[in-house]
């Protein structure tokens, strides 16, 4: 996994309108937090956080934030964004351990082809589109994928079925379902009428 490095100033003042002054230049406000850390308010600039999270990686990279000298190892953990323009308006940057697992959400694709399910005129319903896993940060993927190919008409695919890279564990609930399937519109009118 690759790493980058961010700039950030420590010398923001804090309150509604030194922050929208902020944001109007071009700078979005943060807080950098984690354990060890006392909370500390930042800004970064906005173009440079976007380069940053435009990788592969997305939100999941892992940054070297250069905050005036201090360099902290950190994650974007909760970006809250304008109602209306969708800009970025704040960000909290957690300082994560490269040698200790985090929690974070990665992209489900499905792979493979379910014949079975179409041949018996039924559909595949992806139930969930992203996955809660445990990683070292190092260990993040990019996405997971899940293969149908084995799919059956009235079966599932669960959390706990999901095939995940070495040293990626899935978090929360294994029993919640990742892939579905329901009958197709052929499949519906076919069955008997009671």
């Amino acid at each position: 996994m690759s790493q980058v490095t961010l700039s950030a100033t420590t010398n923001r003042e804090i309150g509604s309108r030194p922050v929208r002054r902020l944001r109007a230049e071009g700078f979005i406000p943060g807080v950098v937090y984690g354990e060890g850390v006392s909370p500390l308010p930042v800004s970064v600039n906005a173009k440079d956080f976007r380069h940053a999270v435009s990788g592969d990686q997305g939100l999941n990279t892992l940054i070297t934030l250069d905050a005036d000298g201090t360099a902290f190892t950190v994650m974007a953990r909760e970006i809250q964004r304008h109602p209306v323009r969708n800009t970025v308006a704040h960000i909290d940057f957690q300082v994560v351990d490269p040698n200790k697992g985090v929690t974070v959400e990665v992209p489900l694709h499905l792979v493979g082809d379910a014949v079975e399910v179409r041949h018996a005129d039924y559909e595949v319903d992806q139930q969930a589109f992203s996955l809660l896993i445990t990683a070292r940060p190092d260990q993040i993927p990019t996405h997971v994928n899940v293969d149908i190919s084995d799919l059956k008409a009235g079966g599932s695919i669960k959390v706990g079925d999901v095939v995940l890279p070495e040293g990626v564990v899935a978090a929360g609930d294994h029993g919640l379902p990742v892939v579905a399937t329901r009958a197709g519109r052929a499949a519906k009118t076919a069955a008997p009428q009671a």
